[in-house]
């Protein structure tokens, strides 16, 4: 068995037998990148030296990145998604490319961890009006040993990098453990066969904000291998939380409460993932604490959710804090930051969870209350800011428990009664909540028209004019659409809900916003949940002949700003609700 101490030395020396120069992790809390609240990869810290200035190390360097992700939040709980994860890394910075980069990823993993060539699968960038076909990677992958049949060629949306919104970017080869166990026929596929554990990025593009790409001076290799799944198939692990470094934690959390189902071994696996994201956050050299903007709601946030989950099992707020010294325990000897900011960790965390658990329970009793008297089975914007500005609870887990109850949130209400408030405050400019307020971002809002395409289409191509929407969140790479429907969309309706949109989009259709009240608004036909949250005025964007909808924005001024259209994943979000993820290529 392989623990992660062992993995992280052998990755290290390996590489600097290679002529890499080992430097240490960098900051949490990114320097002069306003694009990303935190650090997602490692190559985030490199950014000038990828763009050409001189690395005080050289142009081989590698190291092991604290990084943290909440795009996928929804997802923690399940075998392989954590907000928080370490980055094994390496770079050349216009020195080595493709060539050298693949070879020394397959001697790795074979050599060094022992991983049998038949056990391993690759993608590569199938091209497009931007960059070619990465013919050169699958032939080197092939020169290697990887079977023809286990190499996969990909569109922009599964074999292309950049971190944040402009920036390096490049076509990338992805390198998968094979579960034959598992179904699925490509790592395109949501099956559970194909395991990411490395990702080898060829950068040589910058992307600017008007979404053009320009040649970079130099070509650089930008590599990521995830540290805990990447432990977990090598052991042989169903899970990450049965590695090493989150094992510990979910025990003990275990041993305190009766795990009896599935949703309390959930339960068990946020309020360890998240509580280990917190301990870093707050250990770090430039540590926040928890706060309602930017990387302080994050982290209230992570904290506020581990408590609630900590409360269904039964358990006080005090755990966290067991867990957070655990974790200094588990991580001290290599992040000595935790050891040498345990005070601020434990206090701050201390803080949060009883100032949060003191309101916690009076806030659900709210919540059961609200639930008698909702109209239109959703939860009214002005009642769902009352919870957060009131009891603490963040937008997001509002959402959630109204999902369990088959609820929905009128989420562009509660944005209007969030902006009000803060404009009282005079502190309504800054506020950047990922995946929760309203990013005014070009590509946010061009996916933000396309949600209302996408909407349309469905209750078109699906002949079901009932279908609603029950939930959005959109993010600068995807759109995610919750909508009611009892079964799963079949291959042929998912391509011609796609077609469709593509379709208007080709047609090159403005787009229109009128104000009116909600009742003309319902008059002219448009689309939505009305009742008195909406206030006096409303306003209605309308795309062509097409859709008519009540709506915040942002949007686009015509749908020929949209590009191509694309469902990347029809899954169940509950019971008799489905969930659609989508970009625009």
């Amino acid at each position: 068995m392989l623990d992660s101490v062992e993995l992280r030395k052998k990755y290290l020396e390996f590489f600097k037998s290679k002529g890499h120069a080992v430097i240490p992790s960098a900051s949490l809390i990114p320097e002069n990148d306003p694009t990303v609240l935190f650090t997602t990869a490692g190559m985030q810290p490199l950014v000038p030296y990828l763009l050409g200035q001189k690395h005080p190390a050289g142009k081989r360097l590698t190291d092991v990145q604290k990084c943290i992700r909440t795009g996928d939040i929804d997802d923690v709980g399940d075998d392989t998604h954590c907000t928080f994860f370490e980055m094994l890394g390496n770079w050349s910075l216009g020195d080595y490319f493709k060539n050298e980069s693949i070879a020394w990823s397959y001697e790795f993993l074979t050599s060094v961890l022992g991983i049998l060539a038949e056990k391993l699968a690759v993608t590569v960038f199938e091209g497009d009006a931007d960059c070619p076909r990465d013919e050169f990677s699958a032939k080197r992958w092939r020169e290697m040993g990887i079977s023809p049949d286990r190499i996969f060629y990909l569109p922009k949306a599964n074999n292309w990098w950049i971190a944040g919104q402009t920036g390096p970017c490049g076509e990338d080869t992805e390198i998968f453990i094979v579960d034959e166990s598992k179904p699925g026929n490509s790592p395109a596929d949501d099956g559970g066969r194909f395991v990411e554990i490395w990702n080898n990025v060829f950068m040589h593009f910058y992307k600017h904000p008007d979404g053009s790409l320009t040649e970079l001076k130099q070509k650089n290799v930008d590599t990521g291998m995830g540290l805990e799944r990447t432990l977990a198939m090598l052991n042989g692990y169903k899970s990450v939380y049965e590695t090493d470094v989150l094992k510990p934690v979910a025990d003990y959390l275990r041993s305190l409460t009766e795990v009896k189902d599935a949703a309390a071994e959930r339960a068990v696996r946020i309020i360890t993932d998240h509580t280990r994201t917190a301990t870093f956050i707050l250990g770090d050299p430039r540590g926040v604490s928890p706060s309602n903007v930017d990387r302080g709601y994050i982290l209230r946030r992570l904290i506020r959710r581990a408590v609630r989950y900590a409360r269904l099992l039964g358990l006080g707020a005090d755990v966290l804090t067991v867990c957070a010294d655990k974790y200094i325990g588990i991580y001290g000897d290599f992040y000595t930051e935790l050891k040498d900011n345990r005070e601020r960790i434990m206090t701050e965390l201390d803080a949060e969870t009883q100032k949060f658990d003191k309101t916690l329970q009076q806030g659900l009793k709210e919540f059961e209350k609200l639930l008698g008297y909702i109209k239109d089975n959703r939860i009214s914007g002005k009642a769902a800011f009352r919870l957060y500005d009131t009891y603490g609870f963040p937008p997001e887990m509002t959402v959630e428990l109204s999902a369990e109850h088959g609820v929905s949130v009128d989420m562009e209400g509660f944005e209007r009664a969030f902006n009000e408030h803060q404009l009282k405050s005079k502190a309504g400019a800054e506020q950047k909540f990922k995946g929760g307020l309203a990013d005014s971002g070009e590509q946010t809002t061009r996916l933000h028209t396309a949600t209302h395409l996408l909407m349309e289409a469905l209750r078109r191509e699906l002949k079901d004019p009932t279908i609603m929407q029950k939930g959005s969140n959109i993010t600068p790479e995807r759109l995610r659409l919750d909508f009611n429907f009892p079964r799963p969309l079949t291959a042929e309706e998912i391509a011609a809900v796609e077609n469709a949109v593509n379709a208007v989009i080709a047609a090159k259709v403005d787009v229109t916003c009128e104000e009116m009240t909600p009742e003309a608004a319902h008059a002219a036909g448009a689309v939505g949940v009305f009742g008195d949250r909406y206030g006096e005025i409303v306003k209605v964007y309308t795309i062509g002949d097409y859709s008519k909808e009540i709506c915040g924005g942002p949007h686009a001024a015509n749908t020929s700003e949209l590009g191509k259209f694309r469902i990347v994943k029809e899954q169940s979000s509950s019971a008799g609700v489905r969930r659609i993820k989508a970009v625009l290529e």
